[in-house]
């Protein structure tokens, strides 16, 4: 009798073809911080990456598609950090442990100024479109469910609190949101309103 056949793995893309992605995404990413989402053209970022639109159509549904997945890659680097972050912190006191995670995910280092100008410009952009719209509210929902994995583990004494989880992960990401509006230009009074923002947050969940 035969043996059953193996069961075979999902295949992987081509090695080509993560490569053609990868640069594609990178021709972007620079275009996009340099000259803004609206006034980058599809056209502009095959001939930053060196590749036809068949190729760019063959890895992105469009300009949008792309972007979003720059921001989830963003957002898998924010939260990696994230989780490294709460199992250093498992020692510490609740009021602590809050104040450290809400901190981390409140925080804009200086190299993202330009994402934060590009995250704003885009969310207009989608603000406009029912169907652009959904796909952020589901980069938002994806993006909440990690931040509150985390919370949840780190923070277990969310629950006594009334305050689950996702809606604390919720309320910090659109915190954040309005940070970015209003401190994109940096300075000293950027510096106080995250500040408030992070004291206030974290006193919340670290009761």
């Amino acid at each position: 009798m035969n043996p059953p056949p193996a069961e075979t793995a999902a295949p992987r893309p081509p090695r080509r073809r993560v490569h053609t992605r990868a640069r594609l995404l990178a021709a972007a990413s620079e275009l996009f911080l340099t000259v803004g989402f609206g006034r980058t053209s599809i056209e502009d970022i095959c001939a930053a990456a060196g590749y036809t639109r068949g190729a760019f159509y063959s890895n992105f549904a469009g300009k949008e598609d792309l972007l979003l997945a720059l921001f989830d890659d963003q957002a898998a680097a924010r939260m990696a950090e994230l989780e490294k972050l709460a199992a250093a912190c498992e020692a510490l006191a609740p009021q602590e442990r809050a104040r450290l995670l809400v901190e981390a995910l409140l925080r804009v280092e200086p190299a993202e100024s330009g994402w934060i100008l590009l995250f704003l410009e885009f969310r207009l952009v989608a603000a406009r479109s029912e169907t652009l719209a959904e796909q952020v509210a589901t980069h938002d929902r994806t993006l909440a469910r990690a931040a509150a994995d985390v919370l949840e583990r780190a923070l277990p004494e969310l629950v006594p609190t009334g305050a689950t989880a996702r809606q604390a992960a919720a309320v910090i990401l659109a915190a954040r949101e309005g940070l970015l509006a209003r401190t994109a230009a940096g300075g000293a009074v950027a510096e106080e309103l995250m500040a408030a923002t992070a004291a206030v947050l974290s006193g919340l969940l670290g009761r």
